[in-house]
């Protein structure tokens, strides 16, 4: 590949079509990420401090949590930052870690759901064998493995966008670095690599959606078996909340990344709901439907002095 003067730094345009509507963006976005930090804080602290979480479940839980701390943490600071008025650039190194972080905690939560799903289908559809498969030991590899694998992803779609050579235009139409918008910005032919990308990123979650289904069939057909319906009705509330955070993760990524003819501004809201949105909603959606963690989140609210001793 011959020389060219390579791009080292990029211009993030933001939102598309919301010019002259920076103030308000930037108030409700910055609400939509502390509430986020404080929800998903709240989650860790009332696993944590109650021995009766300290579960698979919950174990996994605790995780999903602190990734969703860090994945709007990957584009929200440097959003909110140039929409209080700062500079948009965005170093190339800059550009490289936004995109590989986001497709690392991404791919990883997307892991994790999957594993979220093994782990409710062993506690319903082998209850008296729970404690045996879903081990401490079992439990720390498929938490490492969501990690290992995740990285691996994302290092593959890195690798895909940045080999390709950036020396026109630095005008990146988003509001941070992703591999569509990424790949209108090189300086060459790109078609063949988006043809790998989009069977690469539909392939991993639409993989991991079908595990997903398998797994919830099973759940369904072993529920259905319960003779009491008070036993079915706490059965299919342990999974609810699973299934509202599933569905929430899900149609994002295929809104995004699996349309043939992508539109920007569709595009940017939807990924706001996927990046503040979803991460904001999930403490909320798991700790509402959740006898246990509603009152190990009381005991913690408690104990920090927001509410008082008698509830």
């Amino acid at each position: 590949m011959r020389n060219l003067s390579m791009v080292t730094e990029f211009i993030l345009l933001g939102i598309p079509h919301t010019e002259g509507l920076e103030t308000m963006l930037f108030a409700l976005f910055l609400s939509f990420y502390i509430f986020t930090l404080i929800g998903n804080l709240l989650i860790l602290l009332a696993i944590i401090s109650s021995t009766q979480l300290h579960t698979p479940m919950y174990f996994f839980l605790c995780k999903l949590s602190i990734f969703d701390i860090f994945f709007p943490s990957v584009s929200s600071p440097k959003m909110l930052f140039y929409l209080s008025g700062n500079s948009r650039a965005i170093s190339y190194a800059g550009c490289v870690s936004q995109l590989f972080f986001y497709h690392f905690l991404g791919c990883t939560e997307c892991f994790l759901y999957t594993v979220m799903a093994f782990d409710r289908f062993v506690a319903i559809c082998h209850p008296l064998r729970y404690t045996i498969i879903m081990s401490l030991r079992v439990c720390t590899i498929l938490a490492m493995g969501t990690s290992f694998f995740g990285c691996i992803q994302a290092t593959f779609l890195t690798t895909l966008t940045f080999q390709l050579p950036y020396c026109g235009p630095r005008e990146v139409d988003y509001y941070f670095c992703d591999i569509p918008v990424m790949l209108k910005l090189a300086c060459a032919d790109t078609s063949a690599l988006e043809m790998v990308g989009f069977i690469s990123v539909g392939l991993m979650p639409l993989s991991c959606f079908l595990l997903i289904l398998t797994s919830y069939s099973c759940i369904v057909c072993s529920i259905l078996q319960i003779r009491s319906a008070e036993g079915r009705h706490r059965a299919f509330s342990t999974c609810s909340a699973h299934l509202t955070a599933i569905l929430l993760f899900y149609m994002p990524v295929v809104l995004i990344y699996l349309r043939p003819t992508p539109s920007p501004w569709l595009d940017a809201t939807v990924q706001v709901l996927n990046n503040l949105v979803t991460p904001m909603l999930n403490p909320l959606i798991y700790s509402l439907r959740n006898k246990e963690v509603k009152l190990s989140l009381r005991n913690v609210l408690h104990q920090l002095g927001f509410l008082p001793e008698k509830l």
